[in-house]
């Protein structure tokens, strides 16, 4: 998988910008502030119909503008094809494949990315958000149809917090609703679950191949799985889950959910909020026995969370049919010291297809100094540092 063009209108602090990529690796540097992780920010959107940043789509909108375009050229071996998304800052998003219309959630299936930027050390510090959210990202990339079961489990989930916030006021007939809604969220809710211990179970080797080949040593990186059905009192934190390392039979799976919610509802209908569901899981990250939140130091988390994506991008491409995922790294090698990066470059650069964003060049290791494209406030430069004089007839070949 490749990107061969990258054009956004309205994106961020881009008015119109057009960047050609090349196999490979492409090193795009610039001051703090131009713009470049915008343009990888766009990228990563496509491939998981979220920024890494933000959580709501109006932060990627340029002020003044009521909608952004993203359009993407990608190829695979001799195949060449448009993927287009407008991002709408008062109405639902749209998307195109090849100048047709296509649902937005599909887009996945196109488009495969995996990218690693400072923030993910919150993968390993933050709260357990954070980590579903990664889980199910990585998910709809291995699956894209999981997508449809998230969305439909997350509007289920509504739907049942709202009615249990108004069963008091409405009684026996709220209770017989409860039912039918319980079915439903048993339903999709057992499918995530059932994926999520797939994908942790898969992880586990290529985290820890990973974490030794970034370190050059083994802190003993594991994961493992807490599951709110498994609890014994599910509550509205962490304390409320039970840790697994078994990947349960889906009959399990569903049973447990089952019985879970029904031991749960008086508390549920007190608190108004639907306590057990994949909604409240979590996945632990331990290094040398101890949990990583906590207990890793700055180093350890960042290596510990480059470490998930360079497993991510490993998983994706040993299953994929369409080629290596397009790896993204965003200010990564500002973090590390010389050992770690030229680690890091020996793991990377038989990518298919990397892109490196960088404020000092000299920071990216001289075996990854592929294409490079010079960044300032908002303009697309050539390796001299002059503007990209071809954009315009770039643009108007794109559409």
């Amino acid at each position: 998988m490749h990107v061969r063009r990258l054009n956004l209108v309205d994106f961020r602090n881009y008015e119109n910008a057009d960047l050609l990529l090349a196999d490979g690796v492409n090193v795009l540097v610039g001051s703090n502030g131009q713009g470049k992780t915008n343009l990888v920010e766009a990228l990563g959107y496509l491939s998981t119909l979220g920024s890494h940043r933000v959580s709501s789509d109006l932060a990627l909108v340029r002020r003044g503008a009521t909608s952004a375009i993203v359009r993407a050229l990608l190829g695979h071996a001799d195949r060449e094809f448009l993927v287009e998304l407008q991002i709408n800052a008062s109405s639902a998003n749209k998307a195109q494949v090849g100048r047709s219309p296509a649902k937005v959630r599909d887009l996945p299936r196109y488009f495969s990315s995996v990218l690693f930027a400072p923030e993910d050390m919150a993968l390993v510090r933050g709260d357990p958000s954070g980590r579903r959210r990664f889980a199910d990202e990585l998910l709809v990339l291995r699956s894209p149809r999981l997508a449809g079961v998230v969305a439909d489990y997350e509007r289920s989930l509504r739907q049942r917090n709202t009615l249990l916030k108004s069963a008091r006021a409405t009684g026996a007939k709220a209770l017989a609703t409860l039912d039918l809604w319980d079915e439903r969220i048993v339903e999709f809710g057992t499918q995530i679950i059932a994926a999520r211990l797939g994908l942790v179970d898969d992880l586990r080797p290529h985290v820890a191949a990973a974490y030794r080949a970034i370190v050059g040593a083994d802190h003993g990186p594991r994961l493992s799985t807490q599951l709110s059905i498994l609890s014994r009192r599910p509550d509205a934190d962490e304390e409320g889950t039970e840790g697994t390392d078994a990947v349960l039979p889906v009959d399990e799976i569903r049973d447990r959910f089952t019985e879970a919610l029904a031991a749960a509802r008086p508390r549920e209908l007190e608190r108004g909020l639907t306590l057990v569901g994949p909604h409240r899981d979590d996945i632990v990250f331990e290094l040398n026995g101890l949990p990583a939140r906590g207990y890793a130091s700055h180093g350890e988390s960042w290596s510990f969370a480059l470490s998930l994506k360079l497993a991510s991008a490993e998983l994706l491409r040993a299953e994929a049919s369409s080629g290596d995922p397009v790896l993204i790294l965003d200010d990564v090698f500002a973090e590390l010291d010389a050992p770690r990066r030229r680690r890091l470059a020996g793991a990377i650069q038989d990518y298919e297809q990397v892109l490196i964003t960088s404020a000092v060049a000299e920071d990216v290791p001289e075996e990854l100094h592929g294409t490079m494209v010079r960044i300032q406030a908002g303009r697309i430069l050539d390796r001299d540092g002059t503007e990209d004089s071809s954009a315009e007839a770039r643009q108007e070949e794109a559409g």
